[in-house]
């Protein structure tokens, strides 16, 4: 048996690490955590000083076993977790699972895995750090006591509603931002360009820096440019620079692959982890810009060798995040000399946006040229026309040129700023002009603009906005944005945007018209909406914890656990004055009055009816209903708000709409088919069968031939779908699924053998295969540790 057993967290990081140790070393992986709290509300005991109780998870069992045995028949055991706080509860929990004494166990860190990091970690070895350790629990045990305590609460909004510390505050930011779009008036202008015809073709931009607000302003400006006189009246040209943005830290690196590849929150830190865990790039979360010695000397040399000496320019960067742990590393390439690495397309495309990244940090700033041309307007027939000798204000041409590329040669940092209406005239270098030159006009072009609302998050910039207010960690980044959407608080969705008109006035040749042009506005791609049930419950929530859901609080928090961390704080003590404020308003909001939650909103008045229209939230969502209900009238007609729509937003227009539902469509096989929308969306019933309409169709407008054709496509796919049927045991099916043929019995799905045919099987196969099912270990979302994978 082995000398030594190395313990890590992932089954890829062991193979890679057990390539660069020697035969007397071991390396097994944990698979995550192996110890949690217990599901039930006895995990902590409150009274005893927030005494957790931990169990080894069901899924682990088998793995916490082959450990033990390997580590008894081991001299030491070296702890090889993750160089962070989950990282160094891994090890305790590992120590305390596996029965190990201290003498024989050694905790390693490192934060990539290379030969030389990983020989250097066992030549450095330390003991497990309980400060960190005490950062993790206190985080852990505070989480569950507001999850625990809240969630029963919510339940009388919904069953199965849960809340957390900083889920909830998430959902609060998005929320909040789609009060503030609604509450959005927006504001038209007039930008103004000219455009001049110069020598060889050349065409010369400028704009005007007012925009008017009216119309009538805007005309009044052309009309006094009709036969004026153009020139240049100065010309400027100031050197200027730009340099390149920090390495990546976590919230970096997710918002940059948003923008430049695409990827989610959750997509980005998988790639990354695998990038990690086969050795190519430095440990993924961590909120440093800093960079080691040695890797600004390695990313020099590569930077030499690719470009020349005068590329070189080596930086240090400080991390603005308050708390920031500026002994680790950013996110870099582990040897710069690698430009391309990874297994998949998506892993090398992540791996050169990372490389790009660091590599730039490194470089020479980019030498630019502006230029700014002043044109004077000289409306000499305006003037004289009138009598008058107005002055105009100057229109101005902006110019750009690189004169020294620098890390622009490399990468250039993106924007979240969608909005491309540039104030700027032209991008790249202006033509050749000089002071005095008289312009010949083309076109002058006044065309209205609207205001934009603030923009909706997306993954990457609620990540960007969490780190701004001191909400959350590296680690946590990715598992707040996801647990928001899987607990259907949040949906993250493509949505088209709408026509408008807009006016252009245009002067050309002397003569100025005007035009209604017509523009597409606000599709929303990958962005982040609330749902109807985050409003209620978030309104819940600030109002009866308002402490909990207060921005600032929740940053103190993430501060107290770095205080912990540094051995600055005991975590009890902090436990026991967050639990002293909160316990006694989970009290106060247990006999909470179902009705106060789901309070009737009137938005105008039916037409024809004479009757208020309503907005509810119900348990099932929210709808639409035609006056009171009363004993004379226990059943208004009501209407399910569609997919996507704002029960605060909803018009008298739009309730009208949806009260157009149920709609006869036609009839099939002398029954009716009707349209209409339903918990799980728009639907045709038919036979008192549902189908589904797929999303571009709408159940207003549905055609009967369509209904028709969606209802036999149905009934193919379920006649496909099933294989097998037993009339001894109905309740045993073998059904075609996304991923071949299985066994359904009740809620238990179960594999069938590639030695096996579906269409052959006996109902007594099909229940010992469905008894194996059961008695397999689960396989728990948390196998590798959470927020990991």
């Amino acid at each position: 048996m082995p000398k030594n057993l190395v313990i890590v967290e992932s089954p890829a990081k062991a193979k890679t690490i057990e390539g660069y140790l020697g035969k007397d070393f071991v390396v097994k992986s944990s698979y995550g955590h192996v110890r949690d709290l217990p599901k039930s509300d006895k995990a902590i005991d409150v009274e005893n000083g927030f005494k957790p109780t931990y169990e080894i998870s069901d899924d682990k069992k088998n793995v916490v076993s082959d450990l033990f045995r390997t580590a008894k028949q081991s001299d030491t055991v070296w702890l090889a977790t993750d160089d962070d706080r989950e990282g160094e509860a891994i090890s305790w929990h590992l120590y305390e699972a596996l029965g190990l004494q201290n003498k024989d166990t050694k905790r390693i860190v490192f934060r990539e895995i290379t030969k030389k990091a990983i020989l250097n970690a066992i030549e450095n070895p330390r003991t497990i750090d309980i400060d960190l350790v005490n950062a993790q629990q206190a985080r852990r045990i505070l989480d569950r006591l507001v999850g625990f305590e809240i969630s029963p609460v919510l339940w009388k909004i919904k069953t199965g509603l849960s809340a957390g510390r900083v889920q909830s505050v998430a959902v609060r930011m998005i929320v909040e931002r789609e009060r503030e779009i609604l509450a959005f008036e927006s504001k038209s202008n007039f930008r103004i360009q000219a455009s001049f015809d110069l020598e060889k073709g050349r065409k010369l931009f400028a704009d005007l820096n007012d925009k008017p607000e009216q119309e009538t302003d805007a005309q009044s400006f052309l009309e006094k440019c009709v036969g004026a006189e153009f020139s240049i009246a100065k010309l400027e040209t100031k050197p200027a620079k730009k340099s390149p943005a920090a390495p990546f830290t976590t919230s970096t690196l997710q918002q940059e692959a948003a923008r430049k590849l695409g990827y989610g929150v959750a997509r980005t830190m998988s790639l990354a982890q695998r990038l990690y865990e086969s050795g190519k790039i430095t440990y993924m979360r961590t909120d440093s810009t800093n960079l080691s010695e040695d890797a600004v000397a390695q990313a020099s040399q590569s930077i030499r060798q690719s470009y020349g000496n005068d590329y070189v320019q080596n930086r240090s960067y400080k991390t603005k995040t308050e708390g920031a742990q500026e002994a680790h590393e950013a996110i870099r390439p582990t040897d710069f000399g690698v430009s391309s690495a990874g297994g998949d397309r998506d892993e090398v495309r992540l791996y050169e946006l990372i490389w790009k990244r660091a590599i730039a940090s490194q470089m020479a700033d980019a030498q630019l040229e502006r230029t700014v041309a002043t044109i004077d307007i000289d409306p000499i027939r305006y003037n004289q026309a009138n009598n008058t000798s107005e002055k105009m204000p100057n229109l101005i041409a902006r110019g750009e040129v690189i004169k020294f590329d620098g890390f622009l040669k490399v990468y250039l940092e993106s924007s979240d700023d969608d909005d491309n209406d540039e104030d700027e005239a032209t991008k790249g270098m202006l033509p050749p002009l000089t002071v005095g030159q008289r312009l010949d006009l083309d076109q002058l072009k006044a065309t209205e603009r609207f205001q934009r609302h603030p923009p909706r998050y997306n993954e990457a910039s609620l990540v960007k906005k969490l780190e701004e207010m001191g909400i959350g960690r590296p680690s946590t980044y990715a598992p707040i944005i996801s647990t928001i959407q899987k607990r259907g608080y949040v949906v993250k969705e493509d949505r088209e945007g709408k026509q408008r008109q807009y006016r252009e006035l245009i002067l050309k040749a002397e003569k100025i018209e005007a035009f209604d042009r017509t523009e597409n506005y606000g599709a929303e791609k990958a962005k982040l909406f609330p749902t109807s049930i985050a409003l209620t419950v978030n309104d819940f929530l600030v109002e009866r914890f308002t402490e909990i859901m207060d921005y600032s609080f929740t940053a103190a928090v993430e501060k107290e656990f770095d205080e912990i961390a540094e051995g600055r704080k005991e975590w009890v003590k902090m436990l026991d004055a967050f639990y002293k404020e909160f316990h006694p308003k989970v009290l106060a909001s247990k006999d909470v009055d179902r009705k106060e939650l789901f309070k009737p909103r009137t938005i105008g008045i039916h037409p024809d009816k004479n009757e208020p229209i309503l907005v509810i939230d119900g348990r099932y969502g929210p709808f639409v209903q035609i006056g009171e209900t009363t004993d004379q009238n226990p059943k208004p007609q009501r209407a399910s708000l569609r997919s996507g729509m704002n029960p605060e937003a909803i018009t008298v227009e739009d309730a009208l709409e949806l009260f157009k539902l149920p709609r006869m469509v036609g009839t099939f096989e002398g029954k009716e088919m009707v349209a209409a929308v339903g918990r799980f969306g728009p639907y045709i019933r038919h036979d008192d069968k549902f189908v589904s309409l797929p999303k571009d169709e709408d159940p207003l407008f549905v055609t009967e031939e369509t209904a028709i054709a969606l209802i036999i496509a149905k009934r193919k796919a379920d006649a496909e779908k099933f294989i097998k049927t037993f009339d001894e045991n109905p309740e045993v099916q073998v059904l075609n699924g996304r991923y071949g043929p299985y066994i359904k019995m009740g809620k238990v799905n179960a594999k069938i053998p590639k030695d096996k045919e579906a269409a052959e099987l006996t109902l007594e196969e099909c229940l010992a295969l469905v008894e194996e099912s059961k008695n397999k270990p689960k396989r728990s979302s948390s196998s590798a540790r959470k927020g990991k994978k």
